[in-house]
């Protein structure tokens, strides 16, 4: 993978981020609020996969610097 980001890349990067720290955030506290088995299924899957890409993305800002 390329280590020469250009600026606004890794601004956007940064920005995906945190969008996604705040959507698993949500899910996360949605989880201990829902009563159908099934949604807090999907919302611990939603959670599991927001951890995984924000481990890839927090990959890629290392690269990044």
């Amino acid at each position: 993978m390329n280590s020469n980001y250009a600026l606004h890349e890794t601004l956007e990067v940064h920005e995906i981020a945190a969008f996604k720290t705040v959507c698993m955030t949500k899910s996360k506290t949605m989880q201990v609020l829902v009563t159908d088995p099934e949604l807090k299924q999907i919302l611990q899957q939603d959670v599991q996969l927001s951890q995984q890409q924000l481990q890839e993305l927090s990959g890629v800002l290392s690269k990044a610097t």
